[in-house]
């Protein structure tokens, strides 16, 4: 593959936005219409397993979602590219999309950014869950990149850092019990949580579909693609 001969701009709206990975030039705070950002995934890598079943961020089609474009210069595009899809496209259930996206601070311009949607059709995808349900996931769930709840808390701060509002997500950590703000952490798993976990392992998450490896393999064609 040729290296690029452009910089490339990245619309972070989850875990991108507090722990990118990569190096960037910029970060500035834009606006995507079109997609909203909603748990509409379930984690069976990251935040959950596939015997207890986490949630993680989605953009899915109808409204609109504030987060951050990060620019990434021309002689890192490549690096930052297969970086990106490891970590996001580990089992298919994303898809890249180029999307244009809104820079709100001056100088406001509008770009075409990478960004990482759900795909649909794969049997992770839980459409939209009612928040008790949800809830229920994610206080019990944890992955290889920790707890479940570190990683709503984590997502809900930075965008409070950064003006933005989110009554869903807030008032997920409302349901979830109001030590999980304060005690919370990004990355791995918090004591909080990690107690919460252990206090419901033994319950089954309510939810009884689960996906089979060799259904989620089907979608990793855009990896061999792009390799």
């Amino acid at each position: 593959m040729t290296a690029a001969h452009h910089d490339l701009w990245l619309f972070a709206y989850g875990s991108l936005m507090w722990r990118p990975g990569f190096v960037f030039e910029e970060a500035r705070r834009a606006r995507l219409t079109g997609f909203r950002r909603c748990f509409s995934i379930y984690s069976v890598h990251h935040r959950g397993t596939p015997e207890r079943l986490g949630m993680v961020l989605g953009l899915d089609r109808g409204g609109v979602c504030e987060g951050i474009a990060y620019r990434i210069a021309a002689p890192n595009v490549e690096l930052t590219r297969r970086y990106l899809r490891a970590r996001e496209l580990i089992n298919g259930v994303y898809r890249e999309a180029v999307v244009p996206v809104e820079l709100e601070q001056e100088p406001r311009a509008e770009v075409l950014a990478l960004t990482y949607i759900v795909e649909r059709a794969h049997p992770n995808y839980a459409r939209q869950l009612p928040l008790t349900t949800q809830a229920r996931l994610i206080k019990g769930a944890k992955g290889i990149s920790g707890a479940n709840i570190d990683y709503l808390v984590s997502t809900v701060r930075h965008l409070r850092e950064l003006g933005i509002r989110e009554r869903d997500l807030e008032r997920l950590i409302t349901m979830i019990g109001p030590l999980a703000w304060q005690r919370s952490r990004a990355q791995h798993t918090s004591a909080y949580a990690a107690a919460l976990v252990r206090a419901l392992r033994l319950h089954p998450p309510p939810i009884r579909r689960r996906a089979r490896k060799d259904e989620r393999r089907r979608f990793l064609y855009r990896l061999r693609l792009e390799g």
